[in-house]
């Protein structure tokens, strides 16, 4: 497959000689490089396990949920403004107060007096507010005046307030909508979230998957320059070449010992890379994770055009900022309307009743009693059938002076919209301008590939030649060991080749939110 597309350079080169004079038969390319890679020390990790761990264990993606769950406790919250809420108190009072006046009944008068109040209010998207409540008094008192004692009295009463010119539901609704709207925004960029983790992981086990290639064209190459500095100590004592000639072959291979250490410390970089993003670290012992997945070779091509479509209807960081966009303006909205005076229509119906112990009541000479007994149950039954009924209507105004306040707040407001509204046509300009240059590099990949494995193919002759010419005498150690750096070069082009159309298609499935690869379905 993609690794045993490794060149025939270094095997071709320093090992004609030195194995056919020890009678032994040459290692083929592929094999050779396949062995290096499969003798990478590490822990295998699979793409699947890799995006896996990442949807588990990625902070980016924990952030984004929580967010998104934020964003859903305020939509509770803002609707838990139109629950309906039950309210009650009760109070007692004990009072006694001297007094001063025959008609007090006493001269010390004792009052005990429960109080309490219940009922429901209700606040409607429409912004009527409402409430229901029932109202009761029990008094007792010392005084020889009181007719009823005790004395029960009860009041109801169903009140209303509608806002006029408050924009009905665009004011009253305001928050909700907003938060609604917030919290779709933040569901979207999870979704994203989660889609672009699983892209990101992808990018980096390619990237982890050409630095392994790399490491292993590069420990090749260290290989071959230890047998072709052994072979041209050997010329040299035979007198075929001078000492520049092995001069030339240590300085190569002390080079290529070098790049071999760093191309090691990119392995370990990239490796570290991947842990980070997944979360998760190779088991104790392990030095680094190695990939077992191989780069596809073929994906589906469609037009330009079709992607930057696809990528503007459907990319949900888009959609998200769409949704902000939405929340701010029907903030904007409701402070239009709330700029206007204020004209509340407010009104009530209600009833009282009344009852208690009638008391015989001596004044003077005569003896006085009321014609009004009955219980507390009694005082309750007069409410609710409105024996004694009251009801009330009218409309409250305020109008502010000079507007400032309301005209300044939807002045900010509307401000705020359109610099969402620029922010978006700005996010899809990136947008299409990211969807085309991964479009071009997934288009250009078959031929990037072919191109570099034609590089590679040239260099091998170029090598195959030089190493004739340089049996023959015909050229320079120092010429020879330029063409092996040259390779190296051109091998390293062919690995990014290999995954860089996949990393281009990865990019694309982001872009698009899933549906590049999936259009058909």
């Amino acid at each position: 497959m993609l690794r045993t597309l490794a060149p025939l350079l270094i095997i071709t080169w320093f090992l004609v000689g030195s194995h056919d004079a020890a009678g032994q038969t040459p290692a083929t390319p592929d094999s050779a490089l396949e062995a290096i890679l499969s003798s990478i020390e590490g822990t295998n990790m699979s793409l699947s396990t890799a995006v896996e761990h990442a949807l588990n264990n990625a902070t980016s993606v924990r952030k984004a949920e929580a967010v998104y769950l934020a964003a859903a406790g305020s939509v509770r919250r803002e609707a838990g403004f139109f629950d309906p809420e039950l309210f009650f108190n009760l109070n007692y009072q004990d009072l006694e107060q001297p007094t001063a006046s025959f008609f007090a009944g006493a001269p010390i008068l004792t009052t005990t007096q429960t109080t309490s109040q219940g009922g429901l209010r209700l606040d409607l998207p429409i912004g009527t507010s409402l409430e229901a409540s029932l109202s009761t008094i029990s008094l007792r008192s010392n005084s020889q005046f009181a007719f009823l004692n005790p004395q029960h009295t009860a009041f109801g009463s169903l009140s209303i307030r509608q806002p006029l010119l408050g924009g009905f539901a665009a004011s009253a609704r305001k928050a909700l909508t907003s938060a609604e709207r917030g919290m779709q925004a933040m569901k979207a960029r999870y979704d994203q979230e989660v889609l672009a983790i699983r892209s990101e992981v992808e990018r980096s086990y390619w990237d982890l998957y050409a630095a392994e290639r790399d490491y292993a064209v590069q420990a090749l190459t260290r290989d071959r320059g230890e047998a072709f500095l052994k072979e041209t100590e050997l010329r040299a004592k035979a007198g075929l070449v001078g000492p520049n000639q092995t001069a030339s072959a240590r300085t190569f291979l002390a080079e290529q010992q070098l790049l071999l250490l760093e191309r090691e410390e990119q392995l370990d970089r990239a490796s570290d890379l991947l842990s980070s993003l997944i979360g998760a670290r190779p088991p104790d012992g392990a030095e680094r994770f190695v990939t077992i997945d191989e780069p596809p070779g073929d994906f589906p091509l469609e037009p330009a055009d079709s992607l930057v479509k696809y990528a503007l209807r459907n990319n949900l960081d888009l959609q998200a900022a769409r949704e902000d966009v939405e929340s701010l303006r029907a903030l904007s909205h409701a402070a239009g309307w709330e700029a206007l005076p204020s004209v509340d229509l407010v009104g009530s119906l209600g009833g009282s009743g009344l009852a208690g112990a009638a008391q015989d009541v001596i004044f003077g000479t005569d003896t006085l009693r009321s014609n009004r007994a009955g219980t507390f149950s009694d005082a309750l039954r007069q409410v609710g059938k409105r024996e004694f009924p009251a009801w009330s209507i009218g409309v409250e105004v305020s109008v502010p002076i000079g507007f400032r306040s309301g005209l300044g707040e939807t002045d900010r407001l509307e401000a705020e919209v359109i610099y969402a509204e620029q922010r978006v046509l700005e996010q899809a300009r990136s947008l299409e301008e990211r969807v085309r240059t991964s479009y071009r590099e997934l288009v250009h990949g078959k031929r990037r590939l072919q191109a570099a494995r034609e590089g590679v193919e040239a260099a091998q002759e170029q090598v195959r030649i030089g190493l004739i010419e340089y049996r023959n005498g015909r050229t320079t150690a120092f010429e020879l060991v330029r063409l092996g750096a040259d390779f190296a070069v051109t091998q390293q082009r062919y690995s990014q080749a290999l995954v860089r159309t996949a990393k281009a298609a990865a990019t694309l499935r982001q872009l698009t939110s899933g549906v590049y690869g999936n259009a058909g379905n």
